[in-house]
């Protein structure tokens, strides 16, 4: 989990760099105030979650949690190949961005904050650690709760947001 967080930060930065200057509100790239406020703490709860589990979990994995785990890595790929080059873990949104419609953007607005919610669960159950899988939950969900709100403003300035997603919900087809 550690290795593949850290390349996911490369690759954000890689990502962001190409497109444009992150804060530029003139037409380049955007970041919400709140969403930059948040970032280090976004980075400091997946820290938490990855070396609590390294340092206190238990030897032996719970096998339920783990498959749990594992079994939304496929999600992931799926969202990160449908953005491409658009994906990044700020929140950062260029103002030229085509909106994605397609992979699992056809169902929900947010997976990838789903696969999140889900890793930041099972990883630390897998290993016994339920009172850290609270907090990093309770945590995560505070955090994406102020995080959406930027996201999805600066999302509905761009062309067809607005009418792909009005009757979609944010994470789980028709529930949620």
């Amino acid at each position: 989990m550690g290795a593949a967080r850290l390349a996911e930060l490369r690759w954000s930065r890689r990502n962001i760099a190409r497109s444009a200057v992150v804060h530029d509100s003139s037409g380049g790239r955007t970041e919400g105030r709140r969403s930059r406020q948040t970032y280090p703490v976004m980075v400091a709860v997946h820290v938490v979650g990855i070396l609590g589990t390294a340092l206190w979990g238990d030897s032996h994995p719970r096998t339920g949690w783990l498959a749990m785990l594992l079994g939304v890595q496929p999600l992931r790929a799926w969202v990160l190949a449908t953005l491409g080059e658009r994906w990044n873990a700020r929140g950062s949104v260029a103002a030229n961005t085509e909106v994605a419609t397609g992979g699992p953007y056809a169902y929900v607005r947010h997976p990838n904050y789903l696969v999140v919610g889900i890793e930041l669960l099972a990883l630390p159950m897998a290993f016994g650690l339920r009172r850290l899988a609270a907090g990093l939950l309770l945590a995560n969900a505070v955090l994406v709760a102020i995080r959406i709100r930027d996201a999805e403003r600066l999302l509905r300035a761009l062309p067809g947001w607005t009418e792909h997603f009005a009757r979609k919900k944010r994470f789980i087809p028709g529930l949620v």
